[in-house]
């Protein structure tokens, strides 16, 4: 067993199969109908506003026809003005009754939308917190950003105007036929005879927008994803002189996203060209023949105008279809890409039965432990290890020794292969989250800061927190000072990734939060290694006093920071080759006694 990604692989693609296609909409059609099934009463409400707004709009050409055919003749016959007041009251009562439906219905379509898209916004957000550090480590941010910006636009569109258009458009077209065929059952019969060229053209233009659409967005992707790396990354980018380097990258890729966007206008230029042919071809046809019939007398003047009527009436909603097909197309290629991110599943599982540790003690075991992040390649072979409560050890080796992923393991940011990773004798796999996250904690060498005050990014480590315990944690790790000079001390706004403190000091501020949380294991992955010398001197002392009387672990290059440990382990290749306290190690002639002289040169 190893652990891999599922379901991303995909993610960006345009060429599926049809089986593949089959499962992608069932899958997306699922999650479409978890996001309406709880709005069925809103939904049946516009339904019922709709099919009501429908009927009194259709019902205007028919009044017409009866006003010509009969009203009129009253006036002509008996002076009688009274039907012809009676047909235009009714038809203004109509007109204005379906204006007010409709207004209604777009309140109540514009509400169902809102619910939906805060839904699945909130999803996505909660989802993708609770998927596993894999999930994340693979999927880049720029997609994530997508899936929550560009493509859940693209959905909005779709119901708020799109899913609108195509209900209305169906509605008002079936009530125009069937209202035509009652009024002369022969111009339905050509409309419906027209129907056909109709529906290869219109089966044309979906076929062929489907592939365009998903193009499009996969294209998409990549620009917003080109543009977030190269904004987040700025400083690499600045520092190699990439700029003009992501100047052709990003150009390339907004070129191909312009083309596959004409290819999809030029589908319309065909496609509505088409509808309006067919349409005048039904008017002339149903006029032609009406001609016919109103000169030997079978149906009346007033009748042949309103079947004129309907049948332009039926085809002006086909314009509103079209753009429903646009929406359509994009918003279902994004409704792919974001059931696809709901239905990953964290690699790393919350315990079915979770065993509760209310009082971590710190005692660490890796049990026989086996772990590769691929198939082809294991970082950990068959690793044991037994860390002490209380003890402090060091992790020392090249890259890619296997360190990192020792201390990933412990945090139960992955699980292992085979084996056992243990905390006071629990399989971390049963260990109830809470218990995890409030026993162990892990500083990392990128200090993230969040937007906020520096108080409340230290009170991260412990949320209810009084400002007294928030200035003893920063006063412990020598981050007090520093703070305290800041324009408004605790109270300064850090902005957006610590942009008003030095690396060094957001490493502190870090520091002081994993105190302040006081798990039972706390690790240390390379967190000094933005720290000055001087800074790094500072918390020394602040260290020793603060990992007293819990387990840590500690990684680092630097190898001043190992000094304070109880005890060295040198690893390479996923295995302990040395293992013992500093001092011996530094008095032998082993691999750490190499580094450590080596590393005393570098000082000189």
């Amino acid at each position: 067993m190893s652990t891999t990604v599922t379901g991303t692989s995909g993610e960006d693609r345009s060429d599926y199969t049809r089986d593949e296609s089959r499962a992608i909409r069932q899958r997306s059609l699922r999650l479409l109908g978890s996001l309406v099934g709880p709005l069925r009463r809103q939904i049946i409400l516009a339904g019922t506003v709709l099919v009501i707004s429908t009927a009194l709009r259709v019902a205007g050409p028919a009044l017409i026809a009866f006003g010509i055919n009969n009203a009129l003749e009253t006036v002509l016959a008996d002076g009688d003005w009274m039907p012809t007041i009676l047909v235009v009251a009714i038809y203004l009562v109509a007109g204005f009754g379906g204006a007010a439906l409709i207004g209604w219905y777009a309140v109540v379509a514009a509400r169902l939308t809102q619910a939906v898209m805060l839904d699945l916004r909130k999803r996505i957000f909660l989802h993708t917190q609770r998927l596993s550090l894999e999930f994340h480590e693979s999927y880049t941010s720029g997609r994530i950003i997508s899936r929550q910006t560009s493509d859940l636009d693209s959905i909005r569109e779709l119901l708020d105007g799109g899913l609108n258009e195509l209900v209305s458009g169906v509605l008002y077209g079936g009530f125009t036929l069937v209202a035509l065929v009652l009024l002369d059952w022969q111009s339905g019969l050509i409309l419906l005879a027209m129907g056909i060229p109709l529906w290869f053209i219109m089966r044309w233009f979906y076929l062929s927008s489907q592939k365009v659409y998903r193009e499009s967005r996969v294209i998409s992707a990549k620009v917003i994803v080109k543009f977030v790396e190269s904004m987040t990354g700025i400083r690499a980018v600045k520092a190699f002189r990439k700029e003009e380097r992501n100047d052709e990258e990003f150009g390339e890729l907004s070129s191909q996203y312009r083309d596959v966007n004409l290819r999809s206008i030029r589908l319309f230029g065909v496609f509505e060209p088409g509808m309006m042919a067919v349409a005048a071809v039904s008017v002339a046809l149903v006029v032609l023949w009406g001609g016919l019939r109103v000169a030997d007398g079978s149906i009346l003047v007033g009748t042949l105008l309103a079947a004129v009527l309907y049948v332009r009436n039926f085809f002006s909603p086909l314009q509103e279809i079209a753009f429903f097909l646009n929406s359509y197309q994009s918003a279902t290629a994004a409704l792919e890409k974001v059931s696809g991110v709901l239905e990953e599943e964290p690699t790393v599982p919350d315990p079915a039965h979770p065993v509760d540790l209310w009082s971590a003690r710190g005692h660490v075991e890796f049990r026989d432990v086996t772990f590769g992040y691929s198939d082809d390649r294991t970082i950990l072979p068959h690793f044991s290890l037994d860390i002490p409560a209380g003890q402090t050890i060091a992790l020392v080796g090249t890259t890619g020794a296997g360190k990192s992923t020792l201390a990933k393991l412990v945090s139960r940011f992955y699980d292992p292969s085979r084996g056992v990773v243990a905390l006071d004798g629990v399989d971390l796999r049963d260990l109830h989250p809470k218990d995890l996250r409030r026993a162990i904690v892990m500083v990392t060498q990128e200090a993230y800061l969040f937007s906020g005050t520096v108080a409340d990014n230290i009170a991260l480590g412990k949320p209810d927190a009084t400002m007294d315990e928030i200035r003893a944690a920063a006063r412990a790790v020598g981050a007090h000072d520093f703070i305290e000079r800041l324009p408004d001390g605790y109270a300064t706004d850090v902005n957006k990734r610590g942009g008003r403190v030095s690396a060094g000091q957001r490493q502190l501020i870090s520091f002081a939060r994993a105190f302040l949380a006081d798990p039972a294991v706390l690790i240390l992955d390379e967190a000094t290694a933005s720290l000055d010398i001087p800074s790094e001197r500072q918390i020394q002392d602040a260290l020793q006093t603060l990992l007293a009387d819990r387990t840590a672990i500690i990684i680092a290059h630097r190898l001043s920071t190992v000094a304070i440990a109880d005890r060295v382990l040198v690893m390479e290749h996923g295995r302990i080759i040395e293992d013992d306290t500093p001092e011996t190690l530094i008095s032998g002639t082993g691999k750490f006694a190499q580094l450590h002289a080596a590393w005393r040169e570098s000082l000189v």
